[in-house]
């Protein structure tokens, strides 16, 4: 199976840089999308159809803001939208699909960037969303978790360690929280392939920081550990265009 985290930042913006093209090329099993910003309406869901995907959309109850969809070209079990916590399901961050055994979720952190009371938000989500996914492991062990964390877990996951110590994103607390959801039974399916740093998934759009590199490494396919043995490859797609993001790959079988 070849699964794809992408944050999109506008799934319309994106179309218009020729998304559906690169998806129709891409030829993934699941694509787990973030930051649609749109509601299932605004979206050319035939194309997506024509080309064999179901797809699923949970969006914010607040138009153009943040968003979450799984495109699957094997029909799910069963679909979740939310957390089943209002607070965090308003914003549409998390949908998962179950496949057999396995499930696959696409899930959007919120971003501390904006101020302390966001960044206290998402220390509260993240306290949250462990605890949500630690239930969820008691009956659903076997785990896809894609998406966009807005967390660099180590120096090598960000351009300028040292200056963006203090930052939203590359806080200690942050990294500690990473640190101890991969320590609660789950892998870094890209640091499981690559050891090799300067190997980003955002940019921001000011200052040629894409062009010079300076990025951070924020997306990621988490795999739990049941799944370690069934991994194949993972990689990230900096080509790609159509967002300040760029793709994640995971070739995993199940």
């Amino acid at each position: 199976m070849k699964i794809v985290s992408y944050n999109v930042n506008g799934i319309r913006a994106a179309i218009k840089k020729g998304l559906v093209e690169w998806i129709r090329a891409s030829n993934a099993d699941i694509i787990c999308l973030q930051e649609t910003k749109a509601q299932p309406e605004q979206i050319p869901l035939f194309d997506l159809e024509e080309m064999g995907y179901i797809s699923n959309w949970f969006s914010a109850k607040k138009r153009g803001y943040s968003g979450v969809a799984i495109l699957t070209k094997t029909e799910p079990d069963k679909v979740v939208s939310g957390m089943n916590i209002d607070v965090y399901d308003v914003e549409g961050r998390l949908m998962r699909a179950d496949y057999g055994d396995v499930s696959v979720i696409s899930v959007y952190h919120p971003s501390g960037s904006s101020g302390d009371i966001r960044q206290a938000f998402k220390m509260k989500w993240l306290e949250d969303f462990q605890k949500y996914i630690n239930e969820l492991k008691k009956e659903r062990p076997k785990l896809i978790i894609s998406g966009d964390y807005n967390i660099c877990h180590k120096p090598i996951d960000i351009h300028d360690p040292i200056r963006n110590a203090t930052s939203s994103g590359f806080l200690p607390e942050e990294r500690e929280w990473m640190s101890g959801f991969l320590d609660s039974g789950f892998i870094d399916s890209f640091r499981y392939f690559n050891e090799e740093p300067h190997q980003y998934s955002w940019w921001s759009y000011r200052a040629n920081a894409r062009a010079n590199n300076k990025g951070w490494r924020i997306d990621y396919n988490m795999v739990s550990n049941p799944l370690e043995n069934k991994m194949n490859s993972a990689r990230i797609l900096p080509e790609a265009m159509h967002s300040d993001h760029c793709p994640v790959v995971l070739d995993i079988d199940f």
